[in-house]
């Protein structure tokens, strides 16, 4: 691309030294990522950011690459990235207070669950625990691909409901189970059709430096179930959950 390419170009990258955006002393935790971020205009700019995920450094200098081609001054760039906190339901972090992270994300597709779980692996420092339902109506082959790779890789799975739609809940779970069987193996897991509940129950098992992860919903704030659609909203059932395991939630 770059051979055939007649305007100027700027590439970047972690291992490539000579990237003109390279980042390093990269430092990725469950509740963010701190880097350092080197290019021939500002030198260095330390940047500390509420999002996190090696994924979410690459997209970072890809977007000041972007900015620094319109111009934009690397002060502005900073200020913008250190006040950014997530793409709702996107690796979303929600925070109340506890020592454990929650991560929301809409993966809900096979490959959507194993790069997210994979993403929490190379963060977390103790257990993660899964929660991930598949939707009524449509693809059913995916339904045992999604609880193997659970099962897989993560350390504890709570499989429960997404949008159910004109489904039985509790024969979309069945077909989840026959995956989550084939590598559960001696990891605890529950099948706990009520999304509430479900999440509730992750929460209250969540341990100090632990990785909650609530895959399916994302951004979403309905739940579509057969007879109706009501208002659910994964962020503030985890947030509810959380002030309700720090005796906050009459607070």
């Amino acid at each position: 691309m770059l051979d055939h390419a007649s305007c100027g170009h700027l590439t970047y990258g972690i291992h490539a030294e000579n990237a003109d955006l390279r980042a390093t002393d990269i430092d990725v935790r469950a509740d963010g990522a701190h880097f350092t971020l080197n290019h021939s205009s500002f030198g260095k700019m330390q940047l500390a950011l509420h999002i996190t995920g090696i994924f979410n450094v690459y997209n970072v200098m890809s977007a000041v690459g972007a900015a620094l081609a319109e111009h934009i001054a690397p002060e502005h760039i900073r200020a913008v990235l250190e006040n950014f906190t997530a793409v709702p339901g996107r690796f979303e972090l929600v925070k109340g207070g506890q020592d454990f992270a929650v991560i929301v994300d809409y993966a809900h597709t096979p490959d959507g669950v194993e790069n997210v779980l994979k993403t929490a692996r190379e963060i977390a420092k103790r257990k993660i625990i899964a929660v991930f339902g598949c939707g009524g109506d449509r693809d059913r082959t995916k339904r045992p691909i999604m609880g193997r790779l659970a099962a897989e890789l993560a350390d504890v799975v709570i499989a429960t409901s997404d949008n159910p739609r004109s489904e039985d809940p509790n024969a979309i779970l069945a077909e989840v189970e026959a995956g989550v069987k084939e590598k559960i193996g001696s990891k605890h897991h529950e099948l706990i059709p009520d999304r509430h509940e479900a999440i509730f129950r992750a929460i209250e098992l969540a341990e100090t430096d632990d990785i909650v992860v609530i895959l399916g919903k994302g951004h979403e704030d309905y739940q579509i179930l057969k007879d109706k659609t009501i208002h659910f909203d994964d962020r503030e059932q985890a947030r509810a959950a959380i002030a309700k395991k720090l005796g906050k939630e009459n607070a």
